[in-house]
């Protein structure tokens, strides 16, 4: 079990990284940096992002709307901004996907900022 979820998380890594080095170098082009300080900024604001998305996905409320389709009030750009809306409370299933979701999550955008730092040519790790 374990395996296959570090197989999964490797993947995952890999996506990421190749996507985040492939951004950063096309901005890095257009801004014309070097590319090892493009490639670490880039893995620095993405695995920020990744910590920060991860904070709020762990910290949502217990309470969810009922039905997006049927949640009442008049909708503006499809969310009820006026009128009442219909809740329920989140089930155990839905509270611990957040938590997987959120560990998942704050652990990929630590791992990206330290592949930031070991690829940052400011720094020097020995």
């Amino acid at each position: 079990m374990f395996a296959a979820a570090g197989r999964r998380f490797a993947g995952l890594l890999l996506l990421a990284s190749i996507l985040t080095i492939a951004g950063s170098i096309f901005f890095g082009l257009l801004a014309g940096a070097s590319m090892t300080r493009a490639i670490s900024l880039g893995f620095y604001l993405i695995g920020s992002f990744l910590l920060v998305g991860g904070f709020f996905v762990g910290n949502r409320g217990p309470v969810r709307l009922k039905k997006e389709d049927a949640a009442g009030g008049m909708p503006i750009l499809g969310l009820p901004l006026l009128g009442g809306r219909s809740m329920r409370w989140a089930t155990p299933d839905e509270r611990e996907e957040a938590i997987s979701m959120s560990a998942v999550l704050v652990t990929l955008g630590l791992v990206l900022i330290l592949i930031g730092v070991v690829v940052d040519s400011r720094v020097t790790l020995v």
